[in-house]
């Protein structure tokens, strides 16, 4: 992209909040559940969608707004969906139980592989893209991308894991769940060791609610984990993973939509979708509103900033809009 190319020898400069809309991409059928990025930077005009109607997408999102490729290899909803660290696979799962990494350029798969429960989230490890994590019911299973075999089994002993998030270096992970009984509040959040599959830690978050989704912060060794109680709150990412009581970012609404947040790339600011199809920027420091954006008409559950360009926002909703804000 030539929008891209003169941001790619520089350092990422402060981030701008979005005003205006860019693109107005609506050719999903159905919910979109994920957007993402493409992580190479020289490809990072595309952006990556699942939906509910069975299909992925990747869309030109930065020079035309086109959908380029449409991937239809699920036979249920598609609920996850992430790019490889070389952005040549995408790795997805869905309500078909199905696992599929498929090559972007042939669009074939390159595993295909039956899980027993529906698949709920995805994520690659951060340093070794030959290992993902996969969500299915109450167990994940890490598995070996080469040969699509199930190296360790981390198992909850909850209900469905919502999210998972990994952290720097990739030798603890922290997975969500939607646990909320008395016996179980304090296990809501879960902090994992990745090699021997231990849990570090279930003390982490004491309120009854459950957490949706959870982001790492890009400078800082810090988390916020979105709550059904209409906040995000913010965690030490460092052991024992203390929550700060200061702060809390408050104002949107989930209202048990899996609704998205993220940091920007530099770390100052905190966005989140809502169910009244909002977006929400949040001073991270401050943790206060900075400007809302009335985005979409139906729940937004996705909004991530660009990479590289330092004002451009892509956002979802639930009734198959994709949108790009500058």
């Amino acid at each position: 992209s030539e929008l891209i190319k003169p941001y790619l020898g520089s350092k990422y400069k402060l981030t701008e909040v979005p005003k205006s809309l860019v693109f107005h991409m609506s050719k999903h059928s159905g919910p979109v559940n994920e957007i993402q990025w493409c992580p190479v930077r020289e490809q990072s005009h595309m952006l990556l969608s699942a939906s509910m109607d069975k299909t992925i997408k990747v869309w030109d999102a930065v020079d035309t707004g086109c959908c380029l490729k449409t991937f239809s290899c699920h036979s249920c909803a598609v609920r996850a969906a992430q790019w490889s660290s070389c952005g040549r696979r995408i790795l997805s799962g869905g309500f078909d139980s199905m696992l599929h990494l498929t090559d972007v350029e042939t669009g074939k798969q390159i595993i295909s592989s039956k899980n027993e429960f529906r698949i709920s989230a995805l994520k690659f490890h951060p340093t070794d893209s030959n290992i993902f994590i996969c969500l299915s019911g109450s167990c994940m299973h890490r598995t070996a991308q080469r040969t699509a075999v199930t190296v360790k089994v981390y198992k909850a002993a909850v209900q469905q894991t919502l999210d998972i998030l990994f952290l720097p270096e990739g030798k603890e992970f922290l997975t969500s769940t939607d646990a909320v009984s008395r016996d179980s509040a304090d296990r809501t959040i879960i902090a994992w060791d990745f090699q021997s599959a231990a849990k570090i830690s279930n003390q982490i978050f004491h309120e009854r609610y459950t957490c949706p989704s959870l982001a790492l912060h890009p400078r800082e060794s810090m988390f916020v984990a979105q709550t059904n109680g209409n906040y995000m709150a913010l965690f030490s990412s460092q052991r024992p993973y203390r929550i700060n009581k200061k702060k809390r970012y408050e104002g949107h609404k989930v209202e048990g939509f899996a609704v998205g947040c993220e940091f920007s790339p530099d770390g100052t600011i905190v966005v989140t979708g809502s169910s009244d199809g909002k977006v929400f920027f949040y001073n991270y420091h401050t943790a206060r509103i900075i400007r809302t954006l009335s985005a979409h008409k139906e729940a937004c559950v996705s909004s991530v900033f660009h990479p590289v360009l330092p004002s451009l926002l892509a956002t979802c909703d639930w009734a198959g809009e994709i949108k790009i804000w500058q």
